[in-house]
């Protein structure tokens, strides 16, 4: 009969388990020489002898040994952080056996060795890669410090393991995370350990998608990001980065951009840039280039896989922000961001804008999206959150710079007697009305530095979040979405103009042959090429994204109802004097209400499911009353979209047929309002005098 094998104590057991995690031994043993990796800790168990102890690990002794053998330099040992992953992976699979023991109270005690072995491995990598220097490497003949955070690879591995729309790897290179490593160093630490770790990590993200297009390989860093942003501290670090808005005197919004840990993640786009800032793989060439020889399945393919990550581009940003506005603590700062954004880019609203010194129409359109995206919450049918958008907000609140807008009706000398009466507390100054005979400039220019409103207590207004995302939004629009709908157009413009320049040259050159009109032929075609390529990738990301359009359509409907809220309701005829609270509002506003009607009237079936009744009775309203809308272009603008509408012999879309057939405001003005803006406009002059 066989002996039985004899009974090992729970310190044997325990030792054996934190031999095999940290891979150490306190005796010069045979064990040592199977594994290199094992290192023979002579000292310390020189001085654990001296103490009168067993040479032997133990809770009690593992930290103290796991100090020496980091600070130690052995041969062929692990660089610190390499080993104390591995520690943490091999304390995860004892952890694993220890389950399957029969014995309670053993289990019990080996379960507790083995989390205190993970916190330890945890902790003390964090200590290394917040003061890289404490310990030695253990390859000295590599001095060159590694580019990025070595985390990186595990952050890339947990989240996420498939190939990106591109054949981007999302995993970390063969480089797994142990599981539950990266939530154990994320969570449970303080925030001064991990910030300096953390700031790192998004320098690292924000190269890594510098200068990376629609079809580059974003979606890891972006996914990357997101995973970062879920932990408490990694919110806060993010907004607390100096290069979360960058600072400086000579500051642009391509800096912003550029340097900012989110501006390259925004710049990421289909959409053409400055040959500086261009990113890689370049659309146009992959996707566009002789674009007039490929077949239309290989366009749509094109057209579908831009318009698919985009889209992811936009969910993953609104992820991010919305993580970061539902905290509290960081609200303000994200805010902050989008309003410095803002205030950097003003000068895009000019016809020509200087890409030197304003982020890109990519990096707007992009904000555009994620703008819309948050805004939807308050975008119901009913609009039923309406009221919580005050229009005072334009005047008081020092967020966003208003100046050199111009109002729908108001002079700046107007909004600046309004704003200082209201200001000094006298209430009958907010419900006076503006005569629109007595306005005594042109309202360019209308908004003169903002005053901050304050309570009789000194406090500031706090605005709601709705009313500070619905004008941060307006404003954004303007600046990326509609302007980029401008750019559009000007760039059709300009390949039809280089046509038929082209057509006049060849048939010079059939004529009278000749090198140098050859030449020019060759140069022109090679524009054009360029051109038609720029305006295939616009049509992409925006013109074949009916959703985007329609979620724009949709807040355009909120913003022309809230309006119209001013002045009372959807009805005629209008008081004979307009309120202050809606003259002074931005004419961009209703501008580019307009617009993007205009452009979505054009496109094939974007305005179906679209509720367009109260646009049309805007429109009505407001077409032929220059007490309300000075700006004649405007108002005829109005009339533009009325032309876009009109039934068609071919057959109008099921959209807009109805809106000329049985509405009311349409049946009873629509007409008396149409010749009294003709006459107003070709035969008084009295647009001049408005």
């Amino acid at each position: 009969m066989a002996t039985p094998k004899p009974q090992r104590s729970p310190e044997e057991v325990e030792d054996i388990i934190l031999r095999k995690i940290f891979l150490v031994s306190l005796t010069d043993s045979p064990a040592a020489d199977s594994d290199s990796r094992i290192v023979y800790l002579e000292m310390t168990a020189a001085e654990i002898v001296s103490e009168g102890k067993e040479l032997r690990l133990s809770r009690d002794l593992v930290e103290r040994v796991l100090i020496d053998r980091l600070s130690g330099t052995f041969p062929s040992a692990e660089p610190p952080f390499q080993y104390l992953v591995g520690c943490y992976r091999r304390a995860y699979d004892e952890g694993k056996k220890i389950a399957s023991m029969k014995d309670k109270n053993l289990r019990l005690e080996m379960e507790s060795a083995v989390k205190q072995a993970k916190k330890l491995s945890v902790n003390y990598c964090r200590i290394h890669l917040g003061n890289p220097d404490l310990f030695p490497s253990g390859d000295s003949s590599n001095s060159s410090k590694p580019s990025g955070s070595p985390l990186m690879p595990l952050i890339f591995s947990e989240v996420g393991g498939s190939l990106d729309s591109f054949g981007g790897t999302s995993g970390g290179g063969g480089i797994q995370s142990p599981p539950g490593f990266l939530d154990e160093f994320f969570r449970d630490a303080d925030f001064d350990s991990l910030d300096p770790i953390l700031k790192g990590l998004y320098e690292d993200l924000r190269l890594e998608v510098l200068k990376v297009s629609a079809l580059g390989n974003f979606q890891q860093p972006l996914r990357a990001l997101m995973y970062l942003v879920s932990f408490p501290h990694g919110a806060k670090s993010l907004v607390s980065h100096p290069w979360w808005i960058p600072k400086g005197v000579y500051l642009t919004g391509r800096a912003i951009e550029v340097t900012s840990v989110l501006g390259p993640f925004f710049h990421v786009s289909a959409l053409p840039d400055h040959t500086i800032y261009k990113s890689q793989p370049d659309v146009g060439q992959q996707c566009f280039s002789e674009a007039s020889d490929r077949r239309p399945n290989d366009l749509l393919s094109s057209f579908t896989t831009i318009k698919t990550v985009m889209n992811n581009l936009y969910d993953g940003l609104s992820e991010i922000l919305l993580v970061l506005l539902k905290n509290q603590d960081t609200r303000q700062n994200v805010l902050e961001f989008f309003a410095e954004v803002i205030n950097k880019n003003s000068s895009r609203a000019h016809i020509q804008v200087d890409p030197m010194s304003c982020a890109s129409s990519g990096m707007f359109v992009n904000l555009s999206a994620v703008m819309l995206r948050l805004c939807e919450p308050f975008l119901d049918a009913n609009l039923t959150k309406r009221d919580k958008i005050d229009p005072k907000y334009v005047f008081y609140s020092d967020r966003l710079d208003w100046s050199g807008l111009t109002a729908l009706h108001a002079s700046s000398e107007e909004v600046a007697e309004w704003t200082n009466k209201s200001s000094s507390g006298q209430s009958d100054g907010e419900n006076r009305l503006l005569q629109s005979q007595e306005a005594t400039s042109s309202g360019r220019n209308a908004f003169g530095p903002s005053i901050t409103n304050t309570s009789s207590s000194g406090e500031k207004t706090k605005y709601t979040f709705i009313c500070e995302c619905f004008f941060i939004t307006a404003r954004v629009l303007n600046l990326g979405l509609l302007k980029a709908f401008s750019d559009f157009k000007h760039l059709v413009q300009d390949i039809s103009r280089f046509e038929d320049t082209l057509t006049t040259i060849k048939a010079m050159q059939q004529q009278t042959p000749s090198p140098q009109v050859q030449l020019e032929i060759t140069r022109i075609e090679k524009e054009i090429e360029l051109f038609s390529q720029e305006k295939l990738c616009y049509e992409a990301q925006i013109l074949r994204d009916g959703t985007l359009i329609q979620h724009a359509l949709s807040f355009y409907r909120l913003m022309i109802v809230w309006l119209v809220d001013m002045v009372g309701e959807f009805k005629m005829p209008l008081p004979s004097t307009c309120p202050k609270e809606f003259a002074c509002m931005p004419e961009h506003f209703v501008d580019d209400a307009m617009e993007l009607l205009i452009f979505a009237s054009r496109i094939p079936k974007v305005l179906d499911g679209v509720l367009l009744d109260d646009f049309m009775n805007f429109i009505i309203m407001f077409m032929a009353s220059p007490n309300y809308i000075r700006n004649p272009y405007l108002r005829a603008k109005m009339v533009e979209v009325l032309n876009c509408w009109m039934p068609r012999r071919s057959g109008s879309s099921a959209a807009t047929a109805s809106l000329f057939e049985g509405h009311q405001l349409s049946l009873e003005y629509l007409v008396r309002n149409l010749l009294k803006l003709y006459v107003d406009i070709e035969f008084t002059g009295s647009h001049t005098q408005m």
